[in-house]
């Protein structure tokens, strides 16, 4: 009963993050809608170049144009709630550089959680909704498959964030990691929204292991277009397995930061 109790206080504080960021990004509404609208579009280009593709080349190895549409909706509406929800994932190593975790470690929820839920980047709706909308278009409306889907993009997202803060928590060790993080997010981003079949078996063992693009799309393409419903245990594990190895970095990694002896508050 102590786990649930403390898995719902942590549910109501990032309701609460969630509410104060939103409201905050509200605050410059027309900024806000142009943003959103514009990475939709930029997005969208990409309908159009795979498009294209499939019409000049045919298929890509096992993959049709439908099942690029959704690897491509699946990445982006993850990649975008990762944001929304935690979007201080790609901030972290800032932090830690300029010693400004201290406000966090004095509270009393998980610091790490409350780090990831303290910032929301606004672009990021465009990003989630563009990836429901190509469900919708590519794939027709049912309650099953939004919920499915819904599901699949919360697992995706938690692989998001998890990796990138991971990433970002190297500079505990390393005094500056930016590069490197950069590195294994472009990775990561970039191994989600291709075809697996178009990397040779010698690369594609990454996706299942140090850059888990393979939970992100591949996998759950096969539980959403060929009724592969048993991986979704795997995706479970694969993401309890992430979180707990993201907070075992972070953990390891606190017993070397030194405070910033900063003095804030946060309302």
């Amino acid at each position: 009963m102590s786990a649930f109790r403390e898995v719902k206080s942590h549910l109501v504080l990032l309701r609460k993050y969630f509410k104060f960021n939103l409201a905050a990004s509200m605050e410059y509404r027309t900024m806000f809608i142009t943003q959103v609208i514009g990475m939709a579009l930029n997005n969208s280009v990409f309908i159009a170049f795979w498009f294209l593709i499939f019409k000049n080349t045919g298929n890509i190895g096992t993959y049709g144009f439908n099942d690029i549409m959704f690897i491509w909706a699946v990445s982006s509406s993850a990649f975008g709630i990762a944001h929304i929800v935690f979007g201080n994932c790609r901030n972290l190593a800032d932090q830690i550089q300029k010693g400004e975790l201290d406000v966090f470690l004095l509270q009393p929820k998980n610091p790490l959680f409350s780090i990831l839920a303290s910032r929301t980047i606004v672009s990021a709706w465009g990003d989630f909704l563009y990836g429901y909308t190509i469900i919708l278009v590519f794939f027709g409306f049912s309650v099953f498959k939004i919920l499915l889907f819904s599901f699949l993009v919360v697992s995706g997202g938690i692989i998001y964030v998890t990796v990138f803060s991971m990433a970002e928590s190297l500079t505990f060790f390393m005094g500056n990691s930016k590069s490197i993080s950069q590195m294994i997010s472009e990775f990561l981003i970039s191994f989600s929204i291709y075809p697996e079949s178009i990397f040779g078996d010698k690369i594609r063992w990454l996706f299942y292991t140090l850059i888990p693009a393979g939970f992100i799309s591949f996998v759950p393409k096969k539980i959403f277009m060929n009724s592969s419903y048993l991986l979704i245990l795997l995706l479970l594990v694969v993401d309890i397995f992430f979180i707990l190895l993201n907070s075992l970095v972070f953990k390891l990694g606190l017993k070397r930061y030194e405070s910033g002896n900063l003095i804030g508050t946060r309302l």
